[in-house]
């Protein structure tokens, strides 16, 4: 495990798993070594009967800023496309069995947006942001964004979240579908730990079914985390991305 993810099953939440992101330097940027510690703990919480919920959270005034650039711009500077990784994490992501819940406060930008649409339950801050820079990156959607995002939220402001890179508020998530409740900056941590372990007392094999039922067939969700790979792929060998991220490193 990496520092940058600390990975916890804290005494005072019973059944309750913790991920959060421990980079605030960067403001939780994501590198590969944090996928694949996530991507591992996910998939521990399927296996372990003693988790019954994972709750993602973040550092004060920032949840994650998305992907790591560098890794972006290497691949872009040696021809190389998505990281399995990235790819492991979602799918993990996608297929977990158990409850999954998001606390945010501050700054939600891309994978840290979109890693949402794929939880349960999203508690934000008032002082919340959301946004998905991909085009202005040169890049395309992912996390299967591009299909459960006009489904949640409506042709328009999924277009708005993700080809216009339109930043959302707090408010105005919740008003799209994208989070569940807006609370104050301080009871983030409070009232997603709180949802969170009231989730894992419920009777598990009823929750399961209940929670498959309500999320529906997954093998389109990975169909469609997979098309948007390969475009992302390609993408990330184009010159302008290259010229995107190479001007975006120089601010």
């Amino acid at each position: 495990m990496t520092d940058h993810i600390i990975v916890e099953q804290p005494s005072a939440h019973p059944g309750v798993q913790i991920i959060r992101f421990n980079r605030p330097e960067k403001k939780n940027a994501i590198t590969r070594a944090m996928y694949r510690t996530m991507a591992d703990a996910l998939k521990s919480a399927d296996a372990d009967t003693t988790i019954r919920a994972t709750a993602f959270l973040g550092t004060e005034g920032c949840f994650s800023a998305g992907n790591d650039l560098n890794d972006f711009l290497a691949a872009a500077v040696g021809g190389g496309g998505l990281e399995q990784e990235i790819l492991d994490f979602l799918y993990a992501l996608v297929k977990a069995q158990k409850p999954v819940i998001s606390g945010v406060d501050g700054l939600a930008i891309g994978i840290g947006t979109t890693i949402h649409l794929h939880c349960d339950l999203t508690i934000a801050s008032s002082r919340s942001q959301f946004r998905t820079p991909f085009v202005d990156l040169a890049l395309v959607p992912e996390a299967g964004s591009s299909l459960v995002a006009p489904r949640l939220m409506g042709h328009q402001r999924a277009f708005a979240l993700l080809a216009a890179g339109e930043t959302f508020s707090a408010e105005e998530a919740k008003d799209a579908g994208l989070i569940w409740k807006v609370v104050e900056p301080g009871e983030v941590d409070i009232v997603t730990l709180a949802t969170a372990a009231r989730l894992a007392a419920k009777p598990p094999e009823a929750m399961r079914i209940a929670r498959d039922l309500v999320r529906g067939d997954r093998d389109e969700i990975i169909a469609r985390i997979d098309e948007e790979a390969r475009h992302f792929s390609a993408r990330l060998k184009s010159a302008e991305a290259r010229a995107a991220f190479e001007a975006f490193m120089r601010r």
